[in-house]
């Protein structure tokens, strides 16, 4: 079934793409215009064998990122550029926990604009020497994707700003979102460029590049990609604001592992797959996964870390060794907290200075001794927010020195400047405590960096004697590196009070204590590096990308709605020309149909057959070769006045526990039940559950009770199913009952009740009238159905069936069951039913006709 989640995309994403030839010497440089997407050809990216490999090598990580880790310098004589590694850059210090054996090539943008002249000789220098692809934007895209659609809309939604007013972060703006759209379409050009899909894992990074997984998985149905944000993913309440939030979460699921700093941020990424898009997760053997269109979408939790090896290298610099010499020298007799931030408006700079000002006038004892140093670095986005913490942070800095200020002493000292890596470790070497008030950040390395940095080495000892190794951290809980660090004081940055009593306990524990929580922190911190960070997400990739070989796929959908449909090789899709191609050639039918979730949808309210359901069942009964079972949920009574005008439908009812073999028959028992004592206590703890659960009621059946929470929310009434079915096993565990939990339902009815039990019926009557099935057909839904299948499955094992039987036991959508066939939903099992019964009316037409010609000729 093609769907389509966002009809202004039609055109906008498909097409045609650029054709893409194994990788030469020189690499093609892909042309762009402004605001226009080029497109992706249909028929190869919706084929099962579109991996046609673009390059030959082997063992390769594809990285994908906003920016390369790179820094251009254009050359003093105007005649070209010199680049080198930026040292700093998290997309560089990750190949260390890949091995030596692994080539990583990036694919990203350049800081510096390069004229159009120059792109193709840049491109080549970049691939030779540093496996650099350059992803080269005109200048008016990058500022509508970048500055616009990233960091005017994205950016302060998942930091939890709504745009409440133009003031308040950016309005949705569609021409921006197509700029993102577009530029996702040109870095997806890029990596197609340069891909071996068999062999090559594709990681991208970041929110600049949500899209990018949709444009790739559309390319390559078998590609493996990961996906790592390293922002906030905000909760569903406000992730639900945003236009397009459909198009960003079907984009990501079109990935194969999708990682998260922390727990929070994958559990509001779930809740929102759920809400939004009714797709539920599991967790098995430590690992969660999202169950979608047949692949199973991993989800990795993880923070990441510091580069250990390049800040110790730092410490051991002679220029820091200096440096800590001349801050003790100027802070002797001083007591230093230190912040480190960028400056923009969701690090609290402003509240921490408030903190420090109200944490010297509730402790007057640390006047003259407590020293904040703020170190500013400069902001990456720009606009009038940022001016305004600008503004804000100086003049709460200067009333702070004015107020508490003396000759000699400023208890404020803010630094704008751009500090060498060196003159800032020199101050975490310094700091008593590190003071990290971010009111929402993703991850945050600074307490990492301080840990580190306060462990020092020998030469930075000798000149702290006799101080022991010890850090003290004051950490927002808004910030993602917080659950990682135990031993840390955790505080609300906006309880001003709070964070300044948290400086006092920090700045008055005692050395002993500090020590202990320091030794803490940094075995974890010096053991989860960014190496480590690397090493096991990649490790996970490769898990979650194991089966890509033996499973077929290909991709449906339009546009942003594109999905691929991965599906093990024995399990496949019915098709109806050739159920109806068996159905015409054998003489002897089984037919067993689910009616809730099979013929009839889950979410209609309205559960009564319509007019054609009810002339499908008459063509199919009517014909002498078929004997026509259908099952239901439903109580007798109701299924009696649905099904009137099918007279030889034989019925099931309450899953079996009722049994009708046509309209003239009485309905009998399968399951002798004497005692129904076990509803006076079942019932009572149901009613408990509807009363606190809105949107939940109570179904009472003869022979079953069951609890319905299809309208609740979705998260507490899957909360208070759980709860239920503890609580229903635990009140029941002397009774003979059975007590599942199903599709929004739990159920108590009597032991041995199953669909299972109507399966084996329908057999046994087939062998009564001496009929050995030679077609039978087997549909379902969900997990009750499953019983059915499993008795199919094993008559067909055994001498119950005709040897040339066609056997099709099929379940409605794509998901683990017994059955062997899946139709996507309700429409598709109608539309194949009515394929039989025309089939059933051709026959009967035929042999009426025969019939009248030999009377005629009599």
């Amino acid at each position: 079934m093609v769907s389509r989640s966002y009809s202004n995309l039609m055109d906008l994403v498909s097409g045609d793409s650029p054709a893409v030839g194994l990788v030469g010497k020189r690499l093609p440089r892909v042309m762009t215009v402004a605001g226009i997407v080029s497109e992706l050809d249909e028929e190869n990216a919706n084929s099962v064998n579109s991996d046609a490999p673009s390059s030959v090598s082997q063992n390769r990580v594809i990285i994908v990122g906003n920016q390369l880790p790179l820094r251009a310098h254009r050359r003093s004589d105007k005649s070209g550029w010199n680049f080198s590694w930026d040292e700093d850059s998290l997309l560089l210090q990750l190949k260390d926990g890949l091995g030596d054996d692994i080539e990583v090539i990036y694919i990203g943008c350049l800081r510096e604009e390069i004229d159009l002249k120059e792109q193709d000789e840049v491109s080549q220098t970049l691939l030779d020497t540093f496996k650099c692809v350059p992803t080269f934007l005109p200048p008016e895209l990058f500022s509508r994707f970048y500055h616009g659609f990233c960091k005017q809309q994205l950016w302060p939604l998942f930091h939890y700003m709504l745009p409440l007013s133009p003031d308040l972060g950016g309005r949705f703006d569609r021409a921006l979102w197509r700029a993102y759209v577009s530029v996702n379409k040109i870095f997806a050009d890029k990596v197609m460029e340069v891909i071996n899909p068999e062999d090559d894992f594709v990681w991208v990074h970041d929110y600049h590049l949500m899209i990018l997984p949709t444009f790739l998985r559309k390319r390559f149905n078998r590609i493996k990609l990961g996906f790592f944000l390293h922002s906030p993913f905000p909760s569903s309440e406000i992730y639900r604001t945003l236009p397009v939030r459909d198009e960003l979460l079907r984009a990501l699921l079109n990935c194969d592992l999708i990682g998260f700093h922390t727990f929070d941020y994958a559990r509001h990424f779930l809740s929102c797959c759920g809400r939004m898009l009714g797709l539920s997760y599991q967790s098995k053997r430590g690992y969660v996964g999202i169950e979608y269109y047949g692949r199973t979408v991993s989800i990795k939790i993880l923070p990441v870390g510091i580069h250990l090896q390049q800040l110790q290298s730092v410490l051991n610099l002679p220029e820091t060794e200096t440096k800590v010499a001349e801050l003790l020298n100027k802070f002797k007799d001083r007591v230093v907290l230190l912040g480190v931030d960028d400056m923009d408006i969701f690090k609290g700079i402003s509240l921490k200075l408030l903190a420090m000002e109200q944490f010297l006038m509730q402790h007057p004892e640390w006047r003259g001794k407590a020293v904040l140093v703020q170190i500013a670095n400069p902001a990456r986005g720009r606009g009038r927010d940022v001016h305004e913490v600008q503004t804000e942070s100086y003049s709460t800095a200067k009333r702070i020195n004015e107020t508490f200020g003396s000759p000699g002493y400023e208890p404020v000292i803010l630094i704008d400047t751009c500090l060498q890596l060196y003159e800032k470790i020199a101050y975490y070497v310094i700091a008593e405590c590190c003071l990290v008030t971010a009111v929402r950040d993703g991850m945050n390395l600074i307490p990492y960096e301080y840990i580190i940095c306060r462990q020092g080495n020998e030469r930075l000892d000798h000149l702290l004697q006799p101080d022991p190794k010890r850090s003290m951290l004051v950490v927002s809980e808004f910030i993602g590196c917080s659950p990682s660090l135990s031993g840390a004081i955790r505080v609300n940055p906006w309880n001003v009070d709070l964070v300044a009593e948290a400086m006092d306990t920090a700045l008055t524990m005692s050395f002993n204590e500090k020590q202990l929580r320091h030794e803490k922190h940094y075995r974890y911190v010096s053991t989860h590096d960014v190496g480590y960070w690397a090493n096991s997400f990649l490790q996970d990739l490769e898990r979650a990308c194991r089966d890509h070989g033996r499973r077929r796929c290909w991709g449906i959908g339009f546009g942003l709605g594109f999905r691929v449909i991965t599906l093990d090789p024995n399990f496949r899709k019915l098709f109806s020309e050739r159920i109806v191609s068996a159905y015409r050639r054998t003489k002897n039918r089984a037919i067993l149909l689910d009616y809730d979730g099979t013929m009839m949808p889950q979410t209609s309210i309205n559960k009564m057959p319509n007019s054609e359901a009810l002339s499908i069942l008459n063509s199919l009964c009517r014909d002498p070769c078929n004997i026509v079972f259908l099952v239901s949920g439903k109580d007798k009574d109701t299924l009696t006045e649905w099904f009137a005008p099918c007279e030889k439908l034989l019925l099931a009812a309450e899953h079996g526990y009722f049994i009708r073999q046509n309209q003239e028959s009485e309905w009998e028992t399968h399951v002798p039940v004497s005692d129904f004592g076990w509803k006076q206590i079942a019932e009572p703890v149901m009613k408990l559950y509807t009363e606190t659960t809105d949107g939940s009621n109570i179904e009472a059946k003869e022979s079953a009770l069951v609890w319905h929470y299809q309208y609740a929310d979705p998260d507490f009434g899957s909360c208070q199913a759980k709860e239920l079915l503890d609580h229903l096993e635990s009140v029941l565990s002397s009774e003979p009952v059975s007590v599942k939990s199903g599709q929004h339902f739990v159920e108590v009815k009597p032991q041995g009740v199953t669909k299972g039990l109507v399966a084996e019926h329908l057999l046994s009557l087939m062998q009564e009238k001496n009929m050995l099935p030679d077609f039978v057909l087997c549909i379902g839904d969900d997990r009750s159905d499953e019983d059915m299948f499993e008795v199919i499955s094993n008559a067909n094992e055994g001498l119950a069936f005709s040897p040339v039987a066609e056997v099709f036991a099929c379940t409605v959508g794509q998901k683990p069951s017994r059955a062997k066939y899946y139709l996507e939903d309700t429409t598709e099992i109608v539309r194949m039913l009515q394929g039989l019964a025309t089939a059933s009316n051709q026959r009967e037409f035929v042999s009426a006709s025969q019939t009248f010609s030999i009377l005629h000729v009599m």
